[in-house]
């Protein structure tokens, strides 16, 4: 094994080693002080940087393209395989420095914010547990791959958006992201499935497996959907106001920085058979027109900073997918990388921006001039308050969402649930807490914070 590749394999799995070995001793009854958990999480996060660092050099010094590590299959049956492969490309190195950049600064963040919270130790377990997975789909070399760490960034924000589970409506709301995502990730799996009767491996370490007319069509849509589903794209946004529930350093990382671009990475990567398909990359552009014309109207009348930020990472993400489907390459990544940085600060600052805005409009005497009204000489009154009503309620997606997708799956739930009880002693049909909310209102615009 070569230098490269040592590195690469540390990179990606000393997070989810360090998962590992701390859930261990928690579940032997051991709770990790407060200093601990922050000075190994700073330890490990620097390091991890260190080695990213030190690859990209090696790779540049030698001149290679990529570092591929093949780990194996996972299993084979007859002409097919799974392989377990990690890719270390120019795609894929820029993602790993990222991520492990600032789920270095959120932990170090983290450590001061959460003090003395009764999650403390939990909230650096699903961090570390995150990071491990985000890392996975940087350097997935496979769909498969690709597959795994897609679930467990989607557990583990949906883990931290119920992070103050003694109260209903964190619950409530995780449950609503979960539906939504299992929905999407449907599209991620079926994609995959295709793509190995088609190319008859899913690895794509020596290129995208050849997929043209019909069959790319279809591929591309999928994976649109799954990404749409990830990045909160139209007409999947609803789900978004409802992950700020979580705590502010998660909705940094997750939906500033890290989680939410994780649908714009797999169509970078998948980005050769999306155009092979003028309607995918039709598709795909115009879900991010909508999305962020979406997001900036949103945004503008959203009352609480974390739901206003998230409507305009929202907005970005939309022009990002907008530069994929038209072909760009460097562009998107570029913008993915400063989008993030900026994103994941403007998040950590928003109670002190709130802070500092008031001190200003104090000082000012109230007489702080109001923005947009460049907007109000463009747009007609008439159109004005239609524009307003739509962005009281989002657009009407959560809506949407709410009766095509959560009260669907659920009710689907309810049933299997029912039929797994047939025959135990005592099986009353008791609706479980994730069915929590179905039949209450939808959560009022405006009020949800964290």
């Amino acid at each position: 094994m070569t230098a490269q590749q040592a590195t690469l394999l540390f990179v990606v799995f000393t997070p989810g080693v360090v998962f590992f070995v701390l859930s261990l001793l928690w579940l032997l009854g051991w709770n990790a002080p407060e200093r601990f958990l922050s000075r190994v999480t700073g330890l490990v996060y620097a390091a991890a940087t260190a080695a990213v660092g030190w690859l990209v050099w090696l790779v540049a010094a030698r001149g290679e393209p990529a570092v591929v590590v093949s780990l194996g299959d996972w299993f084979a049956v007859h002409d097919y395989q799974f392989p377990l492969v990690l890719l270390g490309d120019a795609l894929s190195l820029p993602f790993l420095a990222l991520t492990v950049v600032l789920v270095g600064v959120i932990g170090q963040f983290s450590s001061t914010y959460l003090h003395r919270d009764p999650g403390f130790a939990r909230f650096f377990l699903l961090l570390h547990l995150f990071a491990f997975g985000a890392l996975l789909i940087f350097s997935a070399g496979s769909f498969d791959l690709i597959i795994g760490g897609w679930e467990l960034v989607g557990i583990t924000s949906v883990l931290l958006i119920s992070f103050f589970h003694f109260r209903s409506g964190p619950v409530d709301n995780a449950w609503r992201v979960f539906v939504v995502y299992r929905a999407c990730d449907l599209g991620l799996i079926t994609a995959a499935f295709l793509l190995h009767h088609v190319g008859h491996v899913s690895s794509f370490a020596g290129g995208m497996p050849p997929v043209a007319g019909g069959a790319a069509t279809l591929v591309g849509l999928l994976l649109l959907l799954s990404a749409a589903g990830k990045s909160a794209q139209v007409p999947f946004s609803g789900w978004l106001p409802r992950a700020m529930e979580g705590p502010t350093p998660s909705s940094a990382i997750f939906y500033g920085a890290i989680s939410v671009h994780a649908g714009a990475y797999l169509l970078l990567r998948t980005q050769p058979i999306l155009l092979a398909s003028p309607l995918a990359c039709a598709a795909v552009i115009t879900t991010g027109v909508l999305t962020a014309v979406l997001g900036t109207v949103v945004g503008r009348a959203s009352t609480d900073a974390k739901t206003s930020l998230a409507y305009a990472s929202l907005a970005q993400v939309g022009v990002i997918f907008v530069e994929i489907g038209a072909g760009l390459q460097l562009l998107p990544v570029l913008h993915i990388l400063g989008h993030a940085t900026v994103r994941t600060l403007q998040f950590l600052r928003a109670p002190s921006t709130l802070r500092d805005f008031h001190q200003m409009h104090a000082a000012s005497g109230g007489q702080l001039a109001p923005t947009g009204k460049h907007l109000e000489r463009v747009v007609p009154p008439k159109l004005q308050l239609w524009l307003y009503r739509c962005a009281i309620d989002r657009g009407h997606l959560d809506t949407l969402l709410e009766w095509l997708i959560v009260r669907p799956l659920t009710g689907l739930s309810l049933l299997l649930a029912r039929f797994d009880r047939i025959g135990l002693p005592g099986s009353a049909p008791a609706a479980p807490p994730s069915a929590v909310g179905v039949t209450e209102p939808l959560v009022k615009p405006g009020v949800l914070h964290g």
